[in-house]
């Protein structure tokens, strides 16, 4: 099967390298910058370096490849992924794109191929994991969905630093968060309702409310859900001012005759300074709790991840825990054990014994471990 993955920042690399040791597979990577290419040419991978930000380059790139991994940032994953589509091409995504993919989805049956969005860590396993708890109960109440990213040193003054595009992680400081409140969807501001949790051997993390509940908002018939997003305590407090105060708006001013939005320079002066770097350890926390009934009575069904970046390789956890959750489900694709075709949302992974199965022991294969818990709920 010939593979392409657009993208090579550190979750595509991670992907690219996953996927391309095994022989049934012929890998080819795609970057605009050279330098995002050169390790992955080393290891005996194809590149190419060329602008993938046209859909229509990118449809003529992918068209001679059977299965395409959406790779680029979430700015350019939608038009990127209806490219593909048009082009004929199957696709695993995990851009997390703001519009629905449901919009594609009559493009892909029309095509009569197979589209898995969402399919990172979070979104993405996330989802599978709450499709997973909510088949095995007879009625599910609620579901709360708690993941971070984190380095494990602490820098001031953000600690905090990203691995996939920073543009991605002020995205989600400003995107409206949508919940469900007794079935029925409730909008609330991004890094608002607050809470401690306590972790062993890390200490008190403060979680708030992300919008990554995604396509579980229209698939799930579940009257609760919510996701929230881990940091160390105090750095939701200093996204919140910096948006407050006006330095996330994209309303252009006018500085020296020049207009500029504020997005743009904030994120400009806080790229270099989110960006982790080679060697730079982290850790991925995820926490999915399901609740609802078995039998007559109460059940709460607790899912953990905990990953620490891999120092025999040099991948970051959160490129492990988000890139190796799309090349379990490009394999499932490959493998035939995903039939459907049309747009997939990662929940209804998660509802396939086969298919979930599948993809946990890809992932405790490359040493990601997910623990489960059940109690009385």
């Amino acid at each position: 099967m010939k593979i392409i993955v657009l993208g090579a920042g550190l979750v595509g690399k991670a992907i690219a390298l996953d996927l391309a040791s095994e022989p049934e597979f012929s890998l080819t990577s795609v970057d605009c910058k050279q330098e995002a290419l050169a390790e992955l040419a080393l290891a005996g991978i194809r590149v190419i370096c060329q602008d993938i930000s046209q859909p229509e380059a990118t449809k003529d790139l992918v068209s001679d490849y059977d299965l395409v991994i959406n790779a680029v940032p979430g700015y350019l994953g939608f038009k990127s992924l209806k490219a593909c589509l048009e082009a004929g091409r199957k696709v695993v995504d995990i851009s997390f794109f703001p519009e629905n993919p449901f919009e594609l989805d009559s493009l892909a049956k029309e095509q009569n191929i197979t589209a898995a969005v969402d399919c990172g860590v979070a979104p993405g396993l996330s989802n599978i994991l709450a499709g997973y708890g909510l088949s095995q109960l007879d009625q599910t109440f609620s579901i709360n969905i708690y993941v971070g990213g984190l380095p494990v040193i602490r820098k001031w003054p953000f600690e905090y630093q990203a691995v996939f595009s920073p543009v991605d992680v002020i995205e989600e400081y400003l995107r409206p968060a949508r919940c469900l409140e007794n079935g029925r969807v409730v909008i609330k501001p991004a890094l608002s309702e607050p809470e401690f949790m306590e972790f062993e051997n890390l200490g008190t993390l403060e979680a708030f409310i992300t919008d990554g509940l995604r396509t579980m908002i229209e698939t799930l018939t579940v009257p609760n859900m919510v996701e929230k997003t881990f940091r160390y305590p105090g750095h939701r407090e200093k996204m919140l001012a910096l948006r407050q105060a006006g330095f996330f708006s994209e309303q252009p001013l006018e500085i020296a005759g020049q207009r500029v939005r504020p997005l743009d320079v904030a994120a400009k002066i806080l790229f270099p300074r989110l960006n982790i770097k080679a060697g730079e350890e982290d850790l991925t926390i995820l926490r999915v709790i399901v609740s609802g009934e078995k039998d007559g009575r109460q059940l709460k069904l607790t899912y953990d991840l905990f990953d620490r970046y891999d120092r025999k390789s040099g991948i970051h956890s959160m490129a492990r825990t988000t890139g190796y959750t799309a090349t379990a489900v490009a394999r499932a694709v490959a493998r035939g054990l995903i039939k459907k075709t049309g747009i997939i949302a990662p929940e209804f992974l998660g509802l396939e014994p086969e298919v979930f199965n599948f993809i946990r022991k890809e992932l405790l294969d490359r040493e990601i471990v997910i623990k489960e818990k059940k109690e009385a709920g």
